[in-house]
Parts: C-alpha cells; structure tokens; sequence
C-alpha cells in the first residue's frame, strides 16, 4: 500500500475514532453526572458545553470524518482495492446521514432551543425543563453514538481490507 494511501487511511480511522469518542463519552459519563445533578446547573453546564463545543479542535473530527472517509473510498478504489473502498464508502455515508446528519438535524435544535432558556431560581421548573430535554437528546446521542462506533468499525475493516489487497506494508 502506497504511502499516501496508508496515511489517508490511518487519518480516517482516527478521525471516525475521536467523534465516536466524543459522542461515547456524552453516553457514558457527561449526560448521566448532569441527570444527577441539580437540574439549575446541568442545564446552564449543558448551554456552557454546547456554546464551546464549536471550536477549531472539534471541528476536523465533526465536519471531516464523512468526507475524509469518502475521499479515502475513492483513493482505495482507483487502486482497485473494491473491499477496502466499500468499507471505508460505507463508513463515510453511515456517519454523514446517521452521525453528522442527525445531529444537524435533531440534536443541534434541541441544543438552539435549551441555549435561549433562563435558567430558572425555581428547582422544580428548572427539573421539568430538563426532564424535557434529556432524555429525547439521549436516545438521539446513543444512534449516533452506535453509528461512529460502526463507522470506526469500518474505517479499520477498510484499512484491513486494503492491507490484505495491496500489500501488508503499514508505511
């Protein structure tokens, strides 16, 4: 395997592994410590994280994981590595619809519509407001949480598979 063609594939496996990262970590420890904290703070920590996260650090992993995957596609594919090109095809359309896609879609207006809320004095209001928004923005991270775990899973099948069609050489 050519020298670009490695580096193309290794960038893809780890820029499908940093987002599935991030959204894995929101599963597994950020959402469930403000779902048991007071409602006040997980909702002005979540407006605070949400406002952050846009930034040039996460950017590259957001936006460029689909179509990095996408582009090492086609370079596998006009090596005729067919395997590793479907793969790594696959990947990048797996998380430009069920990763990137939703979260444009759904998980980005819930984070607008929480971002213009006044958190409010009163616990009980502020429980409700929460209640309303956690666990909805849970089941959408957990897709695309399942789908970046399924496009790391294929980005690193793609690289096997262009190993075994283009010669073990790793660089």
């Amino acid at each position: 395997m050519s020298r670009s063609l490695t580096i193309a594939a290794l960038v893809s496996i780890l820029l499908s592994g940093a987002i599935f990262g991030f959204f894995y970590a929101w599963v597994c420890s950020t959402m469930w410590g403000l779902d048991a904290a007071d409602p006040r703070v997980a909702i002005a920590a979540m407006q605070a994280m949400n406002a952050s996260v846009r930034n040039a650090i996460f950017a590259p992993a957001f936006f460029g994981t689909g179509p990095f995957l996408l582009i090492t596609a086609l370079l596998f594919w006009r090596t005729g590595a067919a395997r590793a090109a479907l793969y790594f095809g696959a990947g990048g359309g797996l998380y430009l619809i069920a990763g990137a896609g939703l979260t444009m879609a759904i998980n980005v207006p819930m984070n607008e519509a929480l971002a213009i809320v006044e958190v409010p004095q009163d616990v009980e209001q502020a429980r409700a407001i929460w209640a309303a928004y956690s666990p909805d923005w849970q089941v959408w991270n957990q897709i695309r949480t399942v789908a970046s775990g399924a496009t790391l899973l294929l980005a690193a099948l793609g690289f096997a598979a262009g190993q075994k069609a283009l010669g073990n050489r790793v660089i």
